[in-house]
C-alpha cells in the first residue's frame, strides 16, 4: 500500500535514522513497524538521496514532521556539504516507502 502514512498511526524516527510506526495490515490488523532509512537515503552534498546510504552520519537535528493537507511524512535534518557546511534539507518519505501488509517498504 503506498502512501504508508495513511494506514500508519505513531510515525517517528528513532536514533535519527530508524522509522517507526503502527501499520495497519492486509487482515486490518495493527502491527509495530521499523526501517532503516540509512539503508536508502544518502547525503549528496548537503541534499538527501534516494538509493544512497548512511546520511544520519553527516546529519543534525533531524525531525519527522506531517506536513500539508496530506500529512506526507517529511524528514528534516541539516547535512554536511562538500565544504563541511550545514545545509537544510527535506525528503518526503511517501515518496519511496510503503506499508506492503504490514511492513515498512522502500519501494
Amino acid at each position: 500500500m503506498p502512501d504508508f502514512h495513511a494506514s500508519a498511526n505513531d510515525i517517528h524516527v528513532d536514533d535519527g535514522h530508524i522509522l517507526r510506526a503502527i501499520l495497519t495490515s492486509a487482515d486490518g490488523h495493527q502491527v509495530e513497524a521499523s526501517c532503516d532509512l540509512d539503508d536508502y537515503i544518502g547525503n549528496t552534498n548537503g541534499h538527501f538521496e534516494w538509493n544512497g546510504m548512511d546520511f544520519s552520519k553527516s546529519a543534525q537535528d533531524i525531525t519527522l514532521a506531517a506536513e500539508g493537507d496530506a500529512s506526507l511524512p517529511v524528514l528534516r535534518a541539516s547535512l554536511r556539504n562538500a565544504k563541511g557546511e550545514l545545509i537544510p534539507a527535506s525528503i518526503n518519505l511517501a515518496e519511496h516507502i510503503s506499508n506492503i501488509d504490514g511492513a515498512l517498504r522502500f519501494e
